[in-house]
């Protein structure tokens, strides 16, 4: 990480979204790391919300957190397998004004690192929605880690170098 301590480091407010039909609050360690990370990193977490596998609600939550000027933000884990349950790309295509493939590719170079060929199962993914970015995680407290540590961490940090997605923030809506 190249980070530019002349800069100023600008927090975000993040909202933080589970996918899951089996995990309920005491369940939720994946999002427990995130939660922790979001916060040890200086940034807000705005919300928290699990929500089952259900791609308009997951739709339509995003739809309310997009629209709220309070959050910049949504990283959600869950959702990004390959069963027939798992819908939270689905879900994303939804409310997005545009693809982050970027952010896909290199989830899955950096998982690929920690789990081998086993990564080609995730569809990990990122939009930018209405000026609001959405990143989609798996679900494993791996994955999370791996995707925070090695990515979020580093793009959501606004002395990152040579660019970061906080200092693009201004201009998501221009047209």
């Amino acid at each position: 990480m190249a980070i530019d301590e002349s800069r100023q480091f600008k927090p975000i407010r993040i909202a933080l979204l589970t996918v899951s039909d089996t995990r309920g609050p005491d369940e939720d360690t994946s999002g427990d790391i995130l939660a922790q990370r979001i916060t040890d990193a200086g940034h807000v977490l705005a919300a928290r919300t699990i929500l089952k596998d259900d791609a308009g609600l997951i739709a339509d939550q995003l739809r309310r957190w997009i629209a709220d000027e309070g959050i910049d933000a949504v990283v959600s884990t869950g959702g990004t397998g390959l069963t027939g349950r798992d819908v939270t790309p689905e879900a994303l295509d939804q409310v997005k004004t545009r693809d982050i493939p970027g952010f896909g590719e290199l989830f899955r170079w950096v998982s690929y690192q920690s789990i081998g060929t086993s990564t080609v199962q995730s569809r990990a993914c990122a939009v930018v929605a209405d000026g609001t970015y959405i990143f989609a995680l798996p679900g494993s407290n791996g994955a999370v880690r791996d995707g925070w540590d090695r990515i979020l961490a580093e793009q959501l940090d606004s002395r990152n170098r040579p660019c970061n997605f906080v200092e693009l923030m201004p201009r998501l809506r221009e047209k």
